[in-house]
């Protein structure tokens, strides 16, 4: 045990780890036929994994608890449905706009703009939204964040609902139940575009490069001075401040950042889906995305990546396999629409067996197993 304790100590645990494991599950789809289920459960966790690792700089690394993240996802999705689509058919003499798309879009109506673009929009704008919502809370705590949070994201839920009835200069904001559809497929240069009908593969792959890249975003983050102001804010905001840690700022840069990372994978949800439909920006996915993090250990960015991909695939493959168990013993419901149920009991069970979560923080860890404070440890060697 000292010996893997001294391993995961040393600079190079993560950089190992991340090699390892993102270059074994670069070659998983390999096994499978490019449209099995399995493939498309594995994209999905993908992007779950995404947007955990975005909650958990909020809730996990700043301890601010954020009820509202599925309006992150909504306005990812979003930019994906004006930009990417023929949304907005009418503009330039419904001659459209396009820039660095392949030829079929490229002669379609409405805005055809590069994914790789999108995405840098997705995550100005919800980096924006993040400030934006985290500006009320910078004087709260507590149980008041989570319901202004909360409040925000409802929010965001009915102008999705009702976004038809809102026009500016003829331009509706949204198709409201009506979904956004078709929106344009993911186009990489010197690739060309992907086509979800026949491959699920390069999503796959494109997905699991984003993972690396948001995995890095988040250890040198963890790591630097304004990881270690979030970790000072989340143990004693008020000791943290009279250390000279700027609270403003560093709460709404950290509002900001998870508010990025949920919105490009958002934005990469709404083109995998090949549409954008307010049904899918409910309260519940928010619970869902924060159930991972809460799973994995808050704080811990190789935990929420393990709670984030075994939620998903508790839902997309291990209950809708299930569904015939209440037939089996005389019951008359369908299972997955307990789904929530069934999150809500495994959480129960993992704050009674292991509250800590499944692959914890070290100083969360010494906090609830071992009864130890925050001050025998230095906020720097703080590692997930």
């Amino acid at each position: 045990m000292s010996a893997l304790s001294d391993a995961r100590a040393s600079r190079w645990w993560n950089v190992a780890v991340a090699v390892v494991g993102l270059g074994l599950a670069a070659l998983l789809p390999l096994f499978f036929t490019p449209l099995s289920s399995f493939m498309n459960n594995s994209v999905l966790a993908l992007a779950y994994v995404v947007m955990a690792l975005g909650l958990n700089i909020v809730v996990g690394f700043a301890g601010l608890l954020d009820l509202g993240y599925v309006a992150f996802y909504a306005f990812g999705a979003y930019t994906v449905g004006w930009l990417a689509s023929d949304h907005f058919a009418a503009i330039n003499g419904e001659k459209g706009v396009h820039f660095l798309v392949g030829e079929f879009p490229g002669s379609l109506p409405g805005v055809h703009i590069n994914f790789l673009l999108i995405a840098v929009a997705a995550i100005l704008i919800c980096a924006l939204v993040g400030a934006v919502i985290g500006l009320p809370t910078l004087r709260l705590r507590g149980d008041y964040i989570a319901i202004v949070t909360l409040a925000f994201g409802e929010i965001i839920r009915v102008f999705a609902f009702f976004g038809d009835d809102l026009s500016f200069r003829g331009y509706e904001l949204t198709n409201g139940r009506q979904a956004i559809s078709p929106v344009d497929q993911i186009d990489l240069p010197f690739l060309g575009a992907f086509d979800s009908a026949f491959n699920l593969r390069p999503y796959y792959w494109f997905v699991l490069a984003l993972v690396a890249i948001v995995l890095f975003v988040n250890f040198r983050l963890r790591d630097s001075r304004l990881g270690r102001a979030w970790i000072a804010i989340r143990e004693d905001e008020v000791a943290a401040a009279s250390m000279g840690v700027p609270l403003v700022k560093t709460k709404l840069l950290a509002y900001a950042t998870g508010g990025a990372l949920g919105g490009v994978a958002g934005a990469f949800l709404g083109t995998y889906f090949n549409s954008v439909n307010a049904n899918q920006f409910q309260f519940g996915f928010s619970i869902f995305i924060l159930a991972m993090v809460i799973l994995g250990g808050l704080g811990s960015i190789w935990g929420c990546v393990i709670g984030a991909i075994a939620l998903s695939f508790i839902n997309t493959y291990v209950i809708p396999r299930l569904n015939g168990v209440p037939d089996a013993i005389g019951l008359d419901f369908d299972l997955t629409q307990l789904s929530f149920g069934i999150f809500g009991f495994l959480i129960v069970l993992m704050m009674v067996l292991r509250p800590e979560g499944l692959l914890p923080e070290r100083r969360r860890k010494l906090e609830l197993t071992e009864g130890v404070g925050t001050g025998g440890d230095s906020l720097f060697e703080v590692r997930a």
